[in-house]
């Protein structure tokens, strides 16, 4: 007989219980969470560090790059460079004053501060210049750097919101860039031109240093050959042979007498040697007007039955710049200038108040306010020069002689006013068939 035994199996699942060491710990009770990352590799999220996102990354760099552009900021930069250009005006307008007021005395010290001053001139132009050089540089680097700074980050994997704040600083940055570049393009512009300004006005003042030299020199040797000629002469003529200045007959030695009282008459010299009395012209003083351009003058004194005569060293120059600025003058109808009235008919005018004396195409006028003074066209009895009476504003004065019977002594507010005036006059009176000159005076042709 046989016999059946029934098995649960639970033995065998004891038996497989005992087969498993117990040092075997399970720290979950469920199987790992991998995921599968780039090329097939195996990724435990338990020791996976968290991930920082890249807007926060974006943003931590961007603060960076903001405050390495607070520290060498375009606009400090310029600032001091803006500075560094007006200490370089002002130290040229210093050096301008100092050309000025150099003495003409000696030549060497002249040539001396002069070489001073240019080189003191051009070392300030270099730091200036050395300056604009360190500006172009840390531009440069500010363009690269943030050109690159910006291009690495659009190329990286950002989120959109990264991207047009990195695309917003980089504007911003080039824009900066952009405006601190075209301020060194306009400093450079303006280095070029004071550049220009100072060599022009150093050759001006060389011309004119040179030109006085030149007429002093003139002067000394025209002196030493009278004196070889004639060891007799006590007088000389003291001024400058240009148009504005005036001449005084002063003693040449201490032992000279006193010519206040005696008689004095003044002549400009014509080419050929002929001599023509200034009518009106017989003080110690005089101031030459256009008409003696081009010639010499000469002033004669007679003293005890003795004449003695000085004469100028050369023929009288017009002043520099009034021949245009004469012309500029002729392209109105009517021309205005001050005047104060000193004589009318030779005696002393009692009202030193300002009078507008008009030179016109057709016509001069003297007025106050709405009161017409005088009002002439221009004829053959009307006369016009320079004041001949001497005294310290003859080089400012003229003589008009309206009509017959009418004259005044008009001053002027500067000497070239007063010259400008009487070429203005004559020019427009030739227009009118008329040669408008002073009392005596022969016309040689032009004025």
């Amino acid at each position: 007989m046989t016999r059946v035994i029934h098995d649960s199996g639970e033995g065998l699942h004891k038996e497989a219980l005992d087969l498993v060491s117990s040092d075997v710990n399970f720290p979950k009770g469920h199987f790992p969470d991998y995921r599968i990352g780039p090329n097939n590799q195996i990724i435990d999220p338990e020791e996976t560090q968290e991930a920082v996102p890249l807007k926060e990354i974006v943003a931590k760099e961007t603060a960076q790059l903001l405050e390495q552009r607070r520290r060498l900021s375009v606009r400090d930069l310029k600032e001091k460079f803006e500075k560094g250009l007006s200490g370089a005006s002002k130290l040229s307008e210093e050096v301008f004053l100092l050309i000025l007021l150099l003495p003409n005395s000696s030549v060497e010290a002249l040539a001396v501060q002069l070489t001073q001053r240019e080189g003191e001139l051009i070392y300030e132009k270099a730091e200036v210049k050395k300056l604009a050089s360190f500006l172009k540089q840390v531009f440069l680097i500010i363009t690269v750097g943030a050109e690159r700074y910006f291009s690495n980050h659009l190329v990286a994997n950002a989120t959109e919101d990264a991207r047009k704040v990195a695309e917003e600083e980089r504007a911003l940055a080039l824009a900066e860039i952009e405006k601190a570049r075209a301020a060194v393009e306009k400093v450079e512009k303006s280095l070029q031109v004071m550049d220009m300004e100072f060599e022009l006005q150093a050759l001006r003042t060389l011309i004119t240093e040179k030109t006085q030299l030149c007429n002093q020199l003139k002067k000394e040797l025209a002196m030493i050959k009278r004196l070889e000629e004639d060891s007799s002469d006590l007088f000389e003529l003291e001024g400058s042979d240009t148009l504005g200045s005036e001449f005084h007959i002063i003693p040449r030695v201490d032992y000279a007498p006193n010519i206040t009282n005696c008689p004095i008459q003044w002549y400009r010299v014509v080419p050929g040697g002929i001599r023509e009395l200034i009518s009106g012209a017989t003080k110690i003083t005089y101031a030459p007007e256009p008409f003696d351009v081009g010639r010499l003058l000469q002033a004669e004194m007679v003293l005890n039955a003795d004449k003695f005569t000085v004469q100028t060293n050369g023929p009288i120059n017009h002043a520099a710049g009034l021949e245009c600025y004469v012309d500029s003058l002729m392209k109105r109808t009517d021309v205005e200038f001050n005047v104060v009235v000193t004589q009318m008919n030779g005696k002393d005018y009692s009202l030193n108040s300002v009078h507008v004396f008009h030179i016109g195409k057709l016509r001069i006028k003297l007025r106050k306010g709405w009161s017409t003074k005088a009002r002439e066209a221009y004829s053959a009895t009307m006369k016009l020069c320079g004041s001949r009476g001497g005294g310290n504003a003859a080089a400012k004065a003229i003589f008009w002689q309206a009509r017959k019977g009418l004259s005044y002594t008009l001053a002027f507010e500067t000497d070239r006013d007063r010259n400008a005036a009487i070429m203005l006059a004559r020019k427009f009176a030739s227009n009118c068939k008329v040669a408008l000159t002073g009392p005596g005076d022969q016309v040689q042709g032009g004025t």
